[in-house]
């Protein structure tokens, strides 16, 4: 991305941060030179993003109050919040009133311009009133008097993005689709890397101030279509029936019944699927000549897993106010089971022995399984890479344990291990060490696993009671580690300081004073 000139630089705010857009938009419109506000109900959860010079500010768009401050000095205002992202019912009335607070907050407080992210859909052709309540939040935000920019746009696809996970829980967990006849309706899928291409460069046009634009990728496709193309891509056979009469609300209940999607979510996305979603005007195409992307390359794109984004608040470490205990998620496709242990090492020490693991010291805790699980991929005609490290305390990118290769080291802090082995679906296994109270630290040992088909479900199910008990225990043993190599460091330190104060004390009564 192109930096801007200081003098065209402008003064940010993005308003839902936390969601899948604003999270990905506020590092674009850093990298671009632009002065960076965003704000939060609760702050402390933007925290893991570690946005340098990004400020954050504690607002809720439905109170009107809290909003004041964090506008002040803005030139722009991203309007990227949605009241059915939180699983609100009655939604609608809540997005209503969140524009309302929103568009006249900006008013007062002098804002230039309000840059806002619908959905796309012809008002003449019945909308569904998930859809309608979308262009109805641009209507409210526009009769405000504020100059607005708004982007209607179909079906995302990217990590993260509603749409697309939908997509992703179908195709992986359901091999037996049964849809309504609605999944035949067409589509303009566009992908997310194109969503956020559009909204940062507006902030540069003024020719798009007071314009509606109607956005999409290249490629006009049913729903059908849709999943089929990343059955394709992912190698999975799936079937799907048309059930005639089958309606948003019960085939949003057999939905919940195998994905973590819940009802009140999958509904309105669902009953979406009754409207028409493609894009009839090309003026956004035509004033910003974005390259577009076809609809299997997003998909490709979205199911990357380098560890850089994906999963975000996950990979990236760093979670403040986490406390002892185990956290179970199934989110964006992957299951993530995250253990922290507490320790009265310093937070050094903790990583100091996690980055022994698999050296001359074995895994700490059951080493013979970690070999048997070698043995069984062998058997199984496993590739996995022979140990190879550059130093048996130590591990860098690149080095190779049993059945493990080191992805990522942050030097004191973290360290992620990529599975080797053969098993339906790729997996991860990260260490980190936080400071903690009263100068201890907490150990946090998160597994993921990324499941692919039903066969990953089976796989992930079936081993889980044993990754319960060796993720306990490997805990449990690290920390202990981490304690002996603090109390050896103690005990050598201490052992130092009654040396000197010896040869000081004998110093001080052979020559009457002090050597220092």
């Amino acid at each position: 991305m192109e930096q801007c000139a200081d003098d065209l630089a402008m003064k940010v705010l993005v308003s839902g941060a936390t969601g899948n857009i604003g999270s990905k938009l506020i590092p674009r419109l850093v990298a671009a030179g632009h002065a960076v506000s965003c704000m939060a109900r609760q702050p402390i959860c933007l925290e893991r993003y570690q946005w340098q010079g990004v400020e954050i500010h504690q607002a809720d768009v439905l109170d009107l109050p809290s909003l004041s401050k964090v506008m002040q000095g803005i030139e722009v205002a991203y309007y990227l919040i949605h009241s059915m992202a939180d699983g609100v019912k009655g939604y609608i009335e809540q997005d209503i009133k969140a524009a309302e607070n929103f568009s006249r907050s900006a008013r007062q407080a002098g804002v230039q311009r309000i840059i806002y992210l619908g959905g796309l859909g012809v008002c003449e052709h019945d909308l569904t009133s998930h859809l309608a309540s979308r262009q109805r939040v641009g209507e409210i935000l526009r009769a405000s008097g504020v100059p607005v920019t708004e982007f209607r746009s179909a079906v995302i696809i990217g990590t993260g993005s509603a749409s697309f996970e939908i997509i992703r829980y179908l195709m992986e967990r359901i091999p037996l689709i049964l849809a309504p006849p609605s999944i035949q309706t067409y589509c303009q899928p566009i992908g997310v890397e194109n969503v956020l291409e559009y909204l940062t460069a507006c902030l540069l046009a003024p020719h798009s101030i007071n314009k509606l634009y109607e956005i999409g990728g290249p490629d006009i496709l049913s729903y059908q279509e849709m999943l089929r193309e990343y059955a394709v891509i992912r190698k999975l056979k799936r079937k799907m029936v048309r059930i005639p009469g089958l309606s948003p609300k019960h085939a949003a209940r057999i939905m919940h019944l195998f994905t973590p999607i819940p009802i009140a979510y999958a509904e309105p996305l669902l009953d979406g699927l009754g409207s028409e979603v493609i894009v009839r005007d090309p003026s956004a195409q035509e004033d910003f000549k974005i390259n577009l992307t076809r609809y299997a390359f997003s998909l490709r794109q979205a199911l990357q897993r380098t560890g850089s984004g994906e999963v975000e608040h996950y990979w990236r470490g760093n979670h403040p106010g986490l406390e002892p205990g185990v956290t179970h998620l199934d989110i964006e496709g992957m299951f993530i089971e995250q253990r922290r242990t507490t320790s009265s090492a310093r937070p050094e020490m903790l990583f100091t022995a996690f980055a022994g693991i698999g050296g001359r010291h074995g895994w700490y805790y059951a080493n013979w399984l970690w070999k048997l699980r070698g043995w069984v991929d062998k058997l199984a005609g496993g590739m996995s890479r022979p140990a190879s490290r550059t130093n048996p305390d130590e591990l860098h990118p690149g080095d190779i344990l049993e059945g493990w290769s080191v992805e990522k080291v942050e030097p004191g802090y973290l360290i992620r291990l990529k599975f080797e082995m053969k098993a339906p679906g790729p997996a991860w296994m990260q260490f980190e060490a936080q400071a903690y109270k009263d100068g201890g630290s907490l150990l946090i040992l998160t597994s993921f696993f990324e499941p692919h088909g039903i066969g990953g479900l089976i796989y992930w199910y079936c081993l889980y009671p044993f990754h319960q008990w060796i993720n306990k225990g490997l805990s449990k043993a690290i920390v202990r580690q981490a304690e002996d190599i603090s109390h050896t460091s103690d005990a050598s330190s201490s052992n130092l300081g009654k040396t000197n104060n010896n040869i000081e004390a004998n110093f001080i009564e052979n020559n009457g004073r002090n050597p220092y």
